[in-house]
């Protein structure tokens, strides 16, 4: 057998197990009870995100250097997993405010790190608001949507093995980190399909409502951010989560469904909380 034939078949043989990989790599998730193809475990989703935290961090100026904003944002973004199911999947979710002031975005990295910019906290005015885009980015971590498209795209296993090398290894392991600092460039830079955005925002809906925040909240979020694209330039928080077509529509029919009654008044929208620790921060 000549050398390329031998390399042939060491590559049909490896697209082979990895196909088999694939499709034998499913997993029930807790809290969607969605069956899922993925090849990272949860540990190794927090692990990938808590490795990569500070570098996505510093793409944006660092942290906001203020402690109150940051604390308030941390304890929106508590709340609602807490107060909710998402309490139920395996990944301590916390919240961060980066200094970006121009950047309008909110992303979450696997495993539950999750970041909005000063440049999009600065167009919110209420703490539902807040709520809203946490509870959404929040919702792409519980339902593991970055773990599916690595997954999908054949990366998952040299990335489940330098995650595992990378969080063993005393000695470097350079070539393991920089494997991992190109998933998570790949995962930040994802532009989600239709399925997973009309799942964030079905999950990050009953998310909100449980842990009491008004659900009227997601709809000024998308309004808001319509209006800021009409001002010159897309927001950076459309292009990374574009719009599935009728999202509002489908909102306003999720709202209606839930409460046909209309929205409880012990619903909390939080403006005077938002505006108290917000303001001059």
């Amino acid at each position: 057998m000549n050398k390329f034939l031998f390399r042939m078949a060491i590559g049909l043989l490896m697209a082979f197990f990895g196909a088999i990989t694939y499709y034998t790599s499913d997993v029930q998730n807790p809290v969607t009870g969605e069956r899922q193809r993925v090849q990272l475990s949860p540990q190794q989703e927090i692990t990938l995100g808590l490795q990569s935290r500070s570098q996505m961090a510093a793409e944006y100026g660092g942290l906001y250097p203020s402690p109150k904003i940051q604390q308030y944002v941390d304890r929106v973004g508590k709340r609602v997993v807490n107060g909710s199911t998402a309490k139920q999947a395996p990944y301590p979710l916390e919240f961060h405010l980066l200094r970006d002031p121009q950047t309008v975005n909110a992303f979450a990295l696997p495993g539950g790190q999750v970041f909005i910019t000063a440049g999009l906290l600065r167009l919110l005015n209420s703490e539902a608001q807040l709520a809203a885009v946490l509870g959404h980015e929040a919702s792409h971590v519980v339902g593991r949507h970055a773990a599916e498209h690595l997954a999908k795209q054949q990366f998952g296993r040299a990335l489940v093995t330098a995650v595992g090398v990378a969080a063993s290894d005393e000695r470097g392991g350079g070539q393991q980190a920089a494997v991992v600092a190109q998933a998570v460039n790949q995962v930040v830079s994802l532009r989600y399909g239709r399925a997973d955005e009309l799942e964030s925002d079905r999950l990050g809906f009953r998310f909100m409502t449980e842990a009491g925040y008004n659900p009227q909240g997601i709809l000024e979020v998308m309004q808001i951010l319509g209006a800021a694209s009409k001002g010159g330039g897309q927001p950076e928080f459309l292009s990374s989560h574009p719009n599935p077509g009728n999202r509002v529509e489908k909102l306003q029919a999720l709202i209606a469904q839930n409460f046909p009654n209309g929205v409880p008044a012990n619903l909390v929208s939080g403006r005077d909380e938002f505006a108290k620790n917000v303001s001059g921060g």
